[in-house]
Formats: structure tokens, sequence, C-alpha cells
């Protein structure tokens, strides 16, 4: 982390701030007590106050903060004013995470990058990744979330970025925020964001982005899922007048569309094209997005259990069904859940969906009653008995549904019980 002086930090008035003194050097921020060292600033949020007395053991200096997200978010000002590196923002209803790994490994191999890890993109998350800022930074690809107007305002205020990536607008939170224009209207406060000069990377044919796209001191760049083309590992993208060929480590054409809007962004940070495929080499997409497992007799699960909304289901239902060929084809769906009054209509479709594509669906959940699903289990206690009845040798399955409904962990229960299939 770029050095801050105690000094600094207690003139920002926070909290309860203890160790160090006058003079003394802080060259990390941390909310994890098990990583301090001598040197650390340790934050403690929530119940991370039980953990104050072992992070000075460790000799780091400790912030009991009055106000935490108010705290994380001055302390990343403070290290990100110290900082000369480009900031990414990456912002959307899907496929952000991927976006965001896409650009930050393509960007790798030709100036010092830093990354969000994971999906930190909260105002805990996105205070964390901008408090990893170091002195030779070159650029900083961060992801930021929203829940409803002012979030992502919040966020870049911190961050202030000069080029946005938005990923994909579409219905998300639509219990907070009711409609996909309002969507699109709390993801544009980051195309507000932008100084003059900056960069936007949005998708072509958007309308409900339209209204927010009429700045004249920025860069517009659009990019049209018609540039992608993906056989198997391999994606072919028109961009800028160029065809840009890479190995990639997936097979699902929404990311092809998530790596398409980070060439975009990394073109704009005027790295080369025809050097991409070093960066491709390094993509390592966030776990749970998409993840393939083999089965025996030919089988596969893939695993997508991270979140889920209409678009990014439709998405996984279509690459199921592109990629299971003649395989017999198997959805275990959870809720999509934040979609408000109309959750019930979106579920409805989903099923109509899975059937066009001939996928037979297990549900989870009681909302998954609505996607007339062949099996139904009440929760995650009972799905794996609802696998070990249906699912078959040789199947093609795909795992799907809101963080909040738990599914992660079925993938690879799948592939064990999957096993002694290839034993009898």
């Amino acid at each position: 982390m770029i050095p801050v002086t105690w000094d600094e930090i207690e003139a920002l008035a926070l909290g309860q701030l203890e160790g160090g003194g006058p003079g003394a050097l802080v060259t990390g921020i941390t909310a994890d007590s098990r990583e301090v060292g001598p040197g650390d600033l340790f934050v403690a949020l929530n119940t991370g106050v039980e953990y104050v007395d072992d992070a000075r053991a460790r000799g780091a200096t400790t912030l009991v903060p009055d106000d935490q997200e108010a705290a994380l978010g001055a302390l990343a000002s403070l290290v990100r004013s110290k900082s000369a590196a480009r900031v990414v923002a990456v912002v959307g209803s899907a496929g952000k995470t991927s976006t965001k790994d896409i650009l930050g490994a393509l960007c790798a191999p030709h100036a010092s990058t830093i990354w969000a890890e994971r999906s930190l993109n909260n105002e805990i998350g996105l205070p964390l990744t901008v408090c990893r800022l170091e002195p030779d930074t070159a650029i900083l690809v961060t992801e930021m979330g929203m829940r409803g107007l002012g979030q992502v305002a919040e966020l870049c205020a911190i961050a202030c970025p000069e080029l946005v990536v938005v990923s994909h607008i579409g219905p998300e939170h639509l219990e907070l925020l009711g409609s996909v224009e309002r969507v699109a209207e709390a993801n544009a406060e980051a195309i507000a964001a932008l100084p003059a000069g900056g960069t936007a990377v949005v998708p072509a044919r958007c309308r409900e982005l339209e209204p927010y796209l009429g700045r004249d001191d920025i860069v517009l760049r659009r990019f049209d899922p018609d540039d992608v083309e993906l056989s198997d590992r391999r994606g072919r993208f028109r961009i800028d007048g160029d065809v840009v060929e890479l190995d990639l480590p997936f097979t699902q054409r929404h990311h092809g569309v998530n790596a398409l809007a980070a060439l975009h962004g990394y073109a704009a940070l005027g790295l080369p094209l025809d050097r991409a495929w070093e960066g491709a080499a390094l993509i390592q997409l966030s776990p749970w997005r998409g993840e393939e497992l083999v089965l025996p007799g030919g089988g596969f699960v893939v695993n997508d259990a991270y979140n889920a909304n209409p678009d990014s289901m439709r998405a996984a239902l279509q690459h199921l069904a592109e990629r299971a060929g003649d395989r017999r084809r198997v959805a275990i769906l959870g809720e999509m859940a934040e979609l408000g009054d109309s959750w019930e209509t979106y579920h409805v479709q989903m099923g109509e969906l899975a059937e066009e594509l001939g996928v037979a669906v297990i549900g989870v959940g009681e909302p998954a009653r609505a996607y007339g699903p062949a099996v139904w289990a009440s929760g995650v206690d009972e799905v794996f008995e609802a696998v070990r009845s249906y699912v078959q040798p040789g199947d093609a399955v795909l795992v799907k549904a809101s963080r909040a409904v738990g599914l992660e962990g079925i993938a690879a229960e799948i592939a064990n019980f999957a096993r002694a299939w290839s034993l009898s």
C-alpha cells in the first residue's frame, strides 16, 4: 500500500485509534486481524472489535471506527489522493465481476495492475480495494455494486475513476428501484462521475442507458455482442477495426461478451490490442461463475451459482443447451431474488425458456415452484436427494440461483456422487 502517516489518519478523527504514534508509517490497511503485522492498520468492522487485542499483539495499529463505512471511505480517499493510477470502475446488472477479472488480467502484463478480489464491490469492499494501491500501481480496476440510487456515486467519489465500463443493464434490485430504467439511472451515476476527457464503455443498443450518454466532454465506446465469435475456448473479437483472437478459459458466450467489454476498456487505456493474448493467459474468473466440472459418462456440471437475475439466468440456460449437444439437460435452479412485484413473472418466463430449450428443472425453494419444475426440493438440504433420484450419467447439468439460496456447493457434491457411477 502507498504509505500514509499515523498523523494523517489521526487527523481524520475516525474513532478509537491505538498504536503507532506521530511520524509512524502505515503501509497496509485490512479488516482481517489474521493478516496484520507491524506497519498495518487493522480496522475493526462488526465483530472485528473482538480481535483488536490480537491485532495489537501482532504489532498492528488498530482503529475501532465510529462509523465503519465512513471510516473506510475516508481512509481509501486518503490513499487514493496519493496515487497517480488510472482507475477503472466496472458497473452493471450482470457480468461485473467477470468483466473486472478479465480486464485486470489483460492489463497486467503491460502495466502494474491491481484489480478487486472476488466481488468486493460495496461500501466495505471498494475502499479495501482502493487501499491496496501501491506507489507504482499504474491501473486499478474496481467493481462497484448497486442496490439503489446514490450508491455508485458515493463509491465513485472515493475511487475517482477516469474509465467506466458498463457490463450490462437489466432487471436487478427491482424491489428497491422498481424498473430497469431506474437500474440504468443508478449505474449511470458512474458515467456522470467521469472527469472531462474520461471514457465510458457501454453496451450497444441499450435503450434504458441512452438518456445518460449525452455528455460531449467524454469519449463513448460501444461494444456490440455481434462482434464476438466464440468457439469452444477460442474467441474472435472485432474492435476498433481490428480482429483480436484470444484463447480463453471459458466456453460461455456471455463471458465472451464480457471479454469484449474488457477489451474495449483495455484499448481505452492505450494498451496494445496485438498483445492482448499475453494477458488472456492470466484470466481466472472468480468462483462459481460458470465453472465446469467433468462428470463420468461424458457429462458435466456448470457451477454458476454465485448469483442470478433474469438476464444471467437466460444466458446460462442458453449456454447449457448449446454446450449439451445431444446430452440430457438438467438445471438445478433456485430463486432469482430482489425482483419485487415482478418476481413470479420472471420465474415463469425462465421456466418456459427451460422447456423450450429441452431443459428439465429441479427447483429449489418455494419461489422455484414458479419454474414449473420436474422435481422440487424445499431447500438446500433436500437438493442432493432430488439430484440422486434424477441426474444420470452423461447429463449436462447447470446449477444457478441467487446467492442467498446457497447452491454454490451443490456442483461439487454432484461430482463426488457421480464418481460412484464410474465404480458401479
